[in-house]
Order: structure tokens, then sequence, then C-alpha cells
């Protein structure tokens, strides 16, 4: 659906940090490209009713990262092969069930 100049849109605020009514006032290729919040009047680029991460989720992101960038993976051990050729984990052992 195209959107026109001043159509009614629900998008995230920044300055209210809540999903609210907005106004377009910019349109880029037929889709809004910037939107007034109807609550605060504040004009920001549209966000598509996506709130952007918390600096706190962003930090954590990035620690982490760093430090799975510092660990080695670890070696991969040879699969042991029982008598008939079946790789052990793959092989069945029998339970109680099974021997009743």
């Amino acid at each position: 659906m195209d959107a026109r100049l001043g159509d009614v849109i629900d998008d995230f605020c920044v300055k209210c940090r809540r999903l609210t009514n907005h106004s377009v006032v910019s349109l880029l290729n037929g889709a809004a490209a910037k939107v007034r919040c109807r609550t605060c009047y504040s004009d920001h680029d549209y966000r598509n009713e996506q709130a952007p991460p918390s600096k706190k989720d962003l930090k954590k992101a990035e620690l982490f990262n760093a430090v799975l960038s510092g660990v080695a993976p670890p070696p991969a051990a040879p699969e042991e092969v029982t008598g008939d050729g079946v790789p052990k984990k793959a092989a069945k052992k029998p339970g109680k069930r099974a021997e009743a």
C-alpha cells in the first residue's frame, strides 16, 4: 500500500519511547521516509514500528563477540568405531525394556 502525505500510521517515537500515531511528512519511492509524532510533534525517520536496541543490549553484544573472538574452537575428537563399523555414539545400548 502506498502512503500519502498526511496519512496516519503507527511508528515507534524515540522521544516518547513508545508506539504512537504518526503523520507522514515525507515520502521516498511511495513509502514513508519521515514521520511526525502526533503526541509530541517531533519529526524523525520512519522506523517501521521497530524500537531501536538499548545501549545496554548493544554493550552486552559487543562484549560477547569480543569474548568469542578470543576463544579458539575446540579440536574435533575422532569418533570411536565399534567392531561392526558403526560409530560408538550411534550404537544402541539395550535398556531394561529391551532385555525383558
